[in-house]
C-alpha cells in the first residue's frame, strides 16, 4: 500500500484523473472511488450506477456519486461491458469511505481493449506529481470559496 501525502493509493491499482481506480484481475477490472476522492467528497450519501451490459467508453462519465458536499462523476477508466455492480452500496454507501478498495468497489468491467487503454491511466510514481497537483488545485478551491 502506497501512502502519498496522507492518501492511501494502493500500487497495484490504475488510477484515472477523476479519481476512479482499476484493479485488473483474472481478466476483469474491478472499478471504484479513490481514498483521495472520498475523503474530499466526505460522507456519500447516494450512488447513480449503469446497469450491468452497459457498454462503456474509457473517460465516459458511467454514473454519479454524492455526497453531503457536493456530486462528482464516476469516469470509466477502461471500455467495455458492465457485468457486475456493487449492489450492497444501494444499502449502505458508506463503503465508499470506509473501504474504497475492498468493500466500497463499484462495478466490474469486461474489458474490449485492455493492453491499450491501461497505458492511459496512473501508475506507481505517476501519481505523486498528480497527487500534489489535486492538493494544490483542492488549496485553490477552497480559498476561492
Amino acid at each position: 500500500m502506497a501512502n502519498i501525502k496522507g492518501y492511501n493509493m494502493p500500487d497495484e491499482l490504475y488510477y484515472h484523473e477523476e479519481h476512479s481506480w482499476a484493479r485488473v484481475e483474472d481478466g476483469k477490472v474491478t472499478v471504484g472511488m479513490d481514498d483521495m476522492f472520498q475523503k474530499e467528497a466526505g460522507d456519500i450519501v447516494f450512488v447513480d450506477l449503469p446497469d450491468e451490459e452497459d457498454e462503456v467508453e474509457q473517460n465516459e462519465v458511467c454514473g454519479k456519486i454524492q455526497s453531503r458536499k457536493w456530486i462528482g462523476k464516476l469516469c470509466a477508466p477502461v471500455s467495455g461491458e458492465i457485468v457486475e455492480i456493487n449492489e450492497d452500496l444501494e444499502d449502505d454507501t458508506s463503503f465508499i469511505n470506509e473501504d474504497p478498495y475492498g468493500k466500497g468497489w463499484i462495478l466490474v468491467i469486461e474489458p474490449s481493449d485492455l493492453e491499450s487503454e491501461l497505458g492511459n491511466l496512473m501508475h506507481g510514481d505517476a501519481l505523486i506529481p498528480f497527487v500534489d497537483q489535486e492538493i494544490k488545485r483542492t488549496e485553490e478551491e477552497k480559498a476561492k470559496a
